[in-house]
């Protein structure tokens, strides 16, 4: 479970990055656009002001359309790695004062709970991936299926719902017989 977190946790943090240098180069691209129509470049270079337009600089089409399907995908692909290790913000103020049997409960519950939530969000998914798969919707700009986006997340939602149903699984197991089988929490405490 750990290699197979990692790895979707390694694919998301590629196409984060790949988001982050997509969505640069629009910008540059779409500030270089603006210099070029500039009162500025037009009055004292109109020469360079034609030449920057006439390379075609300006922001990358569909950047946006890209940065939507690929934030939702890297959403999905962290969450594993996150879960395996408890990562997820807590909020202890309460239960910091409370015996460590108690919030080992708690911690197995929320763990419960949240891989419920996972699986209802993958179901949910696939439920809109034949949605949009069956209606052939496609992006305004790029003009790609929809269903692409939602088949991505989708699959990455199911390693999460698998690594969840691992860890909950852990967690009442290590609440029954006592001996942790997953490392305590390590949440971002608050």
């Amino acid at each position: 479970m750990n290699r197979l977190a990692r790895l979707m946790a390694i694919i998301g943090g590629l196409v984060l990055v790949g988001l982050v240098v997509l969505t640069s180069v629009s910008v540059l691209g779409r500030g270089g656009n603006t210099f070029g129509h500039g009162d500025f470049l037009t009055s004292v270079a109109p020469g360079l002001a034609e030449a920057l337009i006439n390379t075609g600089i300006g922001p990358v089409k569909g950047d946006f359309e890209l940065v939507e399907a690929g934030i939702a995908f890297a959403i999905f692909a962290f969450l594993p790695l996150c879960q395996l290790h408890g990562g997820h913000a807590t909020v202890d103020v309460f239960t910091s004062y409370l015996p460590g049997r108690i919030n080992r409960v708690l911690v197995t519950f929320w763990e419960v709970i949240l891989t419920a939530v996972i699986v209802l969000i993958s179901w949910r998914l696939f439920a809109g991936l034949q949605g949009k798969f069956g209606n052939g919707e496609i992006t305004y700009i790029l003009q790609f299926p929809v269903w692409y986006a939602y088949a991505a997340s989708f699959a990455a939602s199911l390693v999460a719902a698998l690594v969840g149903i691992y860890c909950a699984a852990a967690r009442v197991i290590g609440l029954i017989s006592g001996r942790p089988v997953l490392p305590a929490t390590g949440g971002a405490g608050h």
